[in-house]
């Protein structure tokens, strides 16, 4: 009589052990295990913390299935929050458009981190053609202004043109890839943009910089005040559907915010396939700062307040949003 175990019994054991290896596996391979957490980032340099840590395999090392989605525009990585689409959004999406979409559906995100900008960490800014006559903000009234799209960039750049002597200055909606060659092709005098539009243009000879950190000048009153105008987020449903996977998110994508504070060298690889930034070039893109969730202090809830407050007095949001009860706690 044969003491060799039947098929099946050998399949069986086959299957046990491979269950075994994979429970004892590294959590990069059991990644696939887990959610597929879908991010939405729009192509600005705001968002390297989140593509250095997709590309230095942060995420993967926590055991995490993370899927950057690119989309044009803020506005559209908020509405993606809002269809179910997205989990969350990297930094460099609008605060703004997240409010907005805070207001159509209570209770939609937490902010687990932002990315302050001002005149000293420049992320926003007004460019003119390299040979424009223009030499200040107020001479922009009347001329051909573009802004990036979504409510955000539009708000802001109306706002700023007012503040600065040119007020009812009409602004145009343009995606931010097109914003060095409308200046170029003479189709616009000047772009209200986010980095690294402004270093395109420069370093191809096209554009100047009207202006930086324009803000955190006119809208907060202070040049050096923090414009915490792009949020790093994960949706409410998210979060109390996978509470552990959300540590881990948080903390891998710390990591990616780590890297960029201590090493920027190395992280500003990671702008290319992201940004129109490649090769050489993005050794010159000036970089936001960040802030996690955990960081913030009175001063820094009160400036991104005057900020969400701006949006209320003109109407973008149809109430005011305590921007406190947007951080994540933990």
């Amino acid at each position: 009589m044969s003491t060799k175990p039947s098929l099946d019994t050998r399949r069986r054991r086959i299957v046990q052990a491979g269950a075994a290896l994979a429970l004892g596996a590294p959590a990069v391979l059991r990644a696939q295990s887990g959610p597929k957490i879908r991010i939405g980032y729009w192509p600005v340099a705001a968002g390297l913390p989140f593509f250095a840590a997709v590309e230095k395999g942060y995420f993967k090392e926590a055991g995490l299935d993370v899927e950057p989605l690119k989309f044009a525009g803020a506005q559209q990585v908020m509405e993606a929050m809002l269809s179910g689409r997205s989990d969350g959004s990297s930094n460099g999406t609008g605060s703004g458009n997240l409010g907005v979409g805070e207001i159509a559906s209570p209770g939609l995100f937490k902010i687990i981190a932002t990315n302050p900008s001002n005149q000293k960490y420049v992320l926003d800014q007004f460019l003119v053609p390299k040979d424009s006559p223009i030499k200040s903000l107020a001479e922009l009234k009347g001329k051909k202004v573009a802004s990036g799209p979504g409510i955000q960039n539009r708000v802001l750049a109306i706002t700023v043109l007012e503040r600065a002597g040119a007020p009812g200055t009409a602004v145009t909606e343009l995606p931010i890839g097109q914003h060095v060659a409308a200046l170029a092709a003479g189709q616009v005098d000047a772009v209200y943009t986010l980095e690294p539009t402004g270093t395109v243009g420069r370093l191809n000879g096209t554009t100047r910089v009207l202006e930086a950190g324009v803000i955190a000048k006119y809208i907060l009153g202070d040049p050096l005040a923090p414009w915490h105008g792009g949020s790093a987020t994960l949706t409410t449903e998210f979060i109390k559907k996978h509470p552990a996977e959300t540590k881990k998110y948080i903390a891998a994508y710390a990591r990616g915010i780590e890297l960029v504070r201590t090493n920027p060298a190395d992280a500003r690889q990671y702008l290319k396939g992201y940004t129109a930034i490649e090769g050489p070039l993005t050794g010159e893109v000036p970089l936001a700062s960040y802030m996690l969730y955990n960081e913030f202090k009175p001063s820094d809830i009160a400036a991104f307040q005057k900020f969400f407050d701006l949006f209320t007095e003109k109407g973008v949001f149809e109430k005011k949003l305590a921007v406190e009860s947007l951080i994540y706690k933990g």
